[in-house]
């Protein structure tokens, strides 16, 4: 492969709100994968979740106060932009456009959306436009439902390497090292009844949620 060709990846997420889970996934699957660019990208309403209480605009400011000034993540407002719901085809369709056709381009899940894959819109059209790797919990094995195995089965690759090789078109398990047990949901409740979140999140993520007085009321939506 030309060293020269970018490798940039994509993930998405409510981050209802950023925290250290979030932030520490992000670089670790950034430097296993080698990527150049990491666009981390908060979703308006994801189209199979519930109603985010922090308003989109809010979410992404905290999520560039968390990235703060860390190389190679970038928040990214596309999706807030769009009208309707939030599809990932539409993204990857624009980063590839964005990038070019030789680019590497990956799509980074959790594992449990990933199970969710066949329900996504146009889940089959996904890996013609780039390579999908999931995050894995470290020895958890799950065997895949048939209609996911059948979707993306066969596109399986093992390392990194193998990945790279093309532009788009494989899927990597990938157990990360940290993948801090780290839950928003549980940071909404202890925030709605003024507990510490200290060290769950950015010390400078947890004083813009305490000075706009964020998440007073929780909010029992999916992380």
């Amino acid at each position: 492969m030309n060293s020269q060709v970018i490798k940039v990846g994509m993930l998405g997420g409510t981050f209802d709100p950023i925290h250290h889970g979030h932030l520490r996934s992000a670089l670790e699957v950034r430097e296993a994968l080698g990527l150049d660019r990491l666009h981390m990208i908060p979703a308006p309403q994801p189209p199979l979740r519930g109603v985010p209480q922090v308003s989109a605009e809010q979410r992404l400011a905290l999520l560039k106060t968390g990235i703060g000034a860390t190389p190679g993540l970038y928040a990214d407002c596309r999706e807030l932009r769009r009208a309707g719901p939030s599809y990932s085809i539409d993204t990857l369709a624009e980063l590839r456009a964005e990038y070019g056709e030789q680019a590497r381009l990956v799509m980074i899940i959790g594992f449990d959306a990933f199970l969710r894959l066949p329900q996504w819109h146009r889940a089959g059209d996904l890996l013609s436009l780039a390579h999908l790797v999931v995050m894995a919990r470290p020895g958890y094995q799950a065997p895949w439902p048939e209609e996911l195995n059948e979707l993306v089965g066969s596109f399986e690759v093992e390392g990194a390497n193998s990945l790279m090789q093309r532009p788009s078109g494989g899927v990597l398990m990938l157990t990360l090292p940290s993948m801090m047990a780290i839950s928003a949901t549980y940071i909404r409740e202890r925030l709605s009844e003024g507990k510490s979140v200290r060290y769950l999140l950015p010390e400078a993520v947890e004083e813009a949620i305490q000075e706009k007085g964020f998440y007073q009321h929780f909010s029992q939506h999916d992380e």
